[in-house]
């Protein structure tokens, strides 16, 4: 799952020069040459440079014959290549926003006018870099490097704020492309090859492969509007409005493929595994050399990605266009679509693993009190694991005692709390049973090496209907924070979530791609922007994604810290845009709750 935080894919950057482009150019004919159509070096702050008004914007400037086809013709990297770069320069972007943050100002210190001006004409210098990198490094052509563009002279009539925009939206097209370049050699190379077809069954081969030809001609359609509209001019007025319309009318065909991921997955396992004709088919499919050393299976997880890096590519417009414009009307509407489609296909992937998984966990419960039906459609597992809990008064002779402590399993739930003794033969007895809703947790403050790491968990109703506190130790501090979060997500966290609307929180990107071990951990994409709640010293840190809110902890080592409070600030200045929409409807749906309740 994929899956971000506001993307900045429209604006790929270096992070010195020589840029990568320079360093890793991969085909040249995407290689930026810098000359007179570029915005100048002394490029106006984004103050200055309002969005170009209607009235200044070219009227038609309609695309030669042809030119659509040469374009999509030009793209030739794979999409799984497009996303790599794309995040990679991304992360840089943020690294290079960091170094050439202007240093604050102390007015304690007086300088001469020499010693002004130097730093700030460095500041100025670094600051121009950045914005000719923000438009000169992305996978693809640019829009503003397309010769029917260049010839146009339209760049001397638009704003840059205007450019950047224009950016954006040709990258949501070439991106769309180079993913149809890539399903269709799914389709060709994997999907048609005899001598796959020969190893599996027609069964098996839907199991593989599912409803991808919908998915195609999907793509197809979606990509035949889009040329549609830059044929209209090549100053393109808008996208989102037609992302909107396939995203309520044809997008239904993501959710259908990426709710049998758990089937495709489970069939493709078991077919390396037990036919070795299977796996000698796959492994020679894969030296060929169109698929520039990718996997098989990177090719069948395609449609997933796309949706959830789509709706990234139209959060980067969001951010964009004029605010009240009906620019962010159509943007923030496909935005609340993709929305929709993500978290559908996000349910769907768990909604099966989750009822075998709660299946697979009464299978092993007795209960010695009275049993409690685990297996529910709305009920899903949190976290499960061992800890001591603490027995007797705690005096300085039992705390010297063996017997302070014995283990106890727990079986958190969304809704439930279950607290086991092991028995032999992987089984659990069931002590005692608590409604999530109904706990309190509280930290130990620090009382020596034997109670580091416990904490105090309360039912405020147990199995026999009255209050019960329990002491519990913990192996480590993360795995005590760790339990604590999960246990009363509510609690207070050492910093707050984006809903607190607060412009400054400690903020971490993803470096290195991480997928989650435990069900209490987030699985991060390279690029996703994190807001830090709370870390441990041993550490983990629980962070919020920004672009989804999603809550989880991971390691800290896969993250790298975003020093400046301005681009903190920023980011989550475009966060709260992105998601105005959303809050917006949340508000009329509390009105209309507070309505029906009057009533």
């Amino acid at each position: 799952m994929e899956p971000q935080a506001v993307s900045k894919e429209g604006e790929a950057l270096a992070c010195d020069p020589p840029s990568p482009c320079e360093e890793d150019p991969i085909e040249g004919e995407y290689l930026h040459n810098e000359d007179s159509s570029n915005p100048p070096a002394d490029t106006p702050s984004p103050a200055e440079c309002s969005t170009t008004t209607p009235e200044a914007l070219p009227t038609v400037y309609p695309a030669p014959a042809d030119s659509w086809k040469t374009l999509i013709g030009h793209v030739e990297f794979l999409y799984q290549e497009y996303r790599d770069k794309s995040t990679q320069h991304e992360i840089q972007a943020r690294r290079l926003q960091d170094k050439c943050a202007q240093p604050p100002e102390t007015p304690d210190s007086p300088t001469t006018p020499e010693e002004e001006s130097s730093p700030r004409t460095e500041y100025q210098r670094s600051n121009s870099t950045f914005s000719r990198l923000q438009n000169t490094c992305s996978g693809f052509n640019l829009w503003q490097d397309l010769p029917e563009i260049k010839n146009s002279r339209v760049l001397s009539v638009l704003q840059p704020q205007e450019i950047k925009l224009q950016e954006a939206m040709f990258e949501l097209v070439t991106s769309e492309a180079s993913y149809y370049k890539s399903l269709r050699l799914l389709i060709s190379h994997f999907m048609e090859s005899d001598r796959l077809r020969a190893t599996i069954h027609p069964s098996e081969t839907h199991f593989i492969f599912s409803n991808v030809l919908e998915v195609l001609a999907t793509s197809e359609r979606f990509l035949l509007d889009l040329e549609q509209r830059f044929e209209e001019n090549l100053v393109i007025s808008d996208v989102c409005d037609i992302v909107y319309q396939h995203a309520v009318n044809h997008f239904g065909v993501y959710v259908t493929y990426v709710c049998n991921q758990t089937y495709q997955e489970r069939a493709y396992r078991k077919l390396l595994q037990e036919r070795p004709e299977f796996r000698d088919a796959v492994a020679h499919l894969e030296t060929n050399p169109i698929c520039r050393g990718l996997p098989f299976s990177s090719f069948l997880i395609l449609p997933f990605q796309r949706i959830t890096r789509l709706k990234l590519l139209v959060q980067n417009i969001l951010t964009k266009v004029e605010e009240g414009s009906e620019r962010e009307t159509s943007a923030l509407q496909a935005h609340r679509e993709l929305e929709k489609l993500v978290r559908a296909c996000n349910d769907g992937v768990r909604k099966m693993s989750r009822t075998e998984q709660l299946i697979s966990i009464e299978k092993t419960l007795e209960f010695k009190i009275k049993s409690v039906p685990i297996i529910s459609h709305s009920r899903w597992l949190l976290k499960q694991g061992e800890l001591q809990q603490m027995s007797g008064p705690r005096t300085s002779r039992t705390l010297r005692t063996k017997k302070l402590f014995r283990p106890v399993y727990l079986f958190l739930f969304n809704d439930l709390l279950l607290l086991c003794k092991r028995q032999p033969g992987d089984r659990y007895q069931v002590f005692d049973v608590a409604a999530r809703g109904l706990l309190r947790v509280e930290e130990l403050e620090d009382q020596g090496q034997t109670l580091a790491n416990v904490f105090i968990l309360r039912l405020l109703e147990n199995t026999h209907e009255r209050e019960f506190t329990y002491m519990l130790k913990a192996t480590s501090q993360s795995e005590m924070k760790r339990w604590m979060t999960s246990l009363v997500p509510n609690r207070r966290t050492k910093f707050v979530s984006i809903t607190a609307r607060v412009l400054d929180c400690p903020q971490v990107q993803c470096v290195h791609p991480y997928i989650s071990q435990e069900p209490d951990e987030l699985s991060l994409d390279l690029a996703d922007l994190l807001n830090v709640l709370d870390k441990t010293d041993d550490g983990w840190v629980f962070g919020e994604r920004l672009h989804d809110q999603e809550r989880g902890w991971f390691p800290s080592t896969v993250t790298e810290e975003i020093l400046n409070k301005d681009i903190r600030t920023q980011n989550l200045k475009e966060c709260f845009r992105v998601h105005k929409a959303d809050d917006s409807s949340q508000n009329k749906d509390r009105r209309k709750m507070g309505s029906r309740t009057r009533q």
